[in-house]
């Protein structure tokens, strides 16, 4: 069963990037697989992310507390995602975000000491970070657009075009989070966009 998902982490690089026998073994001995709970916290603000976490099976959430211990989601790691706080990873500095199971899960944990020296030991792979770098920023400028320049109804639109599927999955309270506003009037746009269906 572990060789099998084995494959499948291995096979995410290899859509990016082509690695030899020798490359692949490196790689599998430097992952941990874990099954973890929902409601899991992988990560709290001021620790050190310390490791790189790559979604096999479920959904872990992003977010930030506010004084008030107002929750913010950030965004949501889903299969074939990869999740951490980016900026406490490479920099070692106190993280910004909680990162926390919303589901039950199975993924693949990377170090950073693992990971530091699976980009020495393999030079392609700083191709496959480049790319999830590139594809965090887009996602991270996304979202300050869609933030300060769409209404409600519109994010609402973003967030099931980005995220097929997920509504059911995930409670309404962490989409509301997710798209800053209240669980009530997400309630509200879900029910207007269900009659209008309807009618076309």
């Amino acid at each position: 069963m572990i060789k099998k998902m084995n494959e499948e982490i291995i096979e995410h690089f290899l859509r990016v990037v082509p690695l030899t026998d020798k490359e692949i073994r490196l790689i599998k001995e430097k992952i941990e697989f874990l099954k973890l709970n929902k409601k899991t916290h992988l990560l709290a603000a001021e620790e050190v992310c310390s490791s790189i976490y790559y979604i096999k099976r479920g959904c872990i959430r992003v977010y930030t507390m506010d004084d008030h211990c107002l929750e913010n989601n950030i965004f949501f790691a889903i299969e074939d995602w990869w999740a951490l706080d980016l900026m406490s990873f490479i920099e070692k500095t106190p993280a910004r975000f909680y990162i926390e199971t919303i589901e039950e899960c199975e993924v693949w944990s990377i170090s950073k000491p693992k990971f530091d020296l699976l980009l020495e030991e393999i030079p392609i792979l700083e191709k496959w970070f480049r790319m999830l770098l590139q594809n965090a920023l887009i996602s991270s400028e996304n979202r300050i657009h869609y933030k300060s320049s769409l209404k409600a109804e519109e994010r609402y639109i973003k967030f099931l075009e980005k995220y097929p599927k997920l509504e059911r999955r995930i409670s309404q309270k962490h989409i509301a989070s997710y798209l800053g506003i209240s669980p009530e009037f997400l309630s509200l746009m879900k029910t207007k966009r269900l009659r209008k269906e309807k009618i076309e």
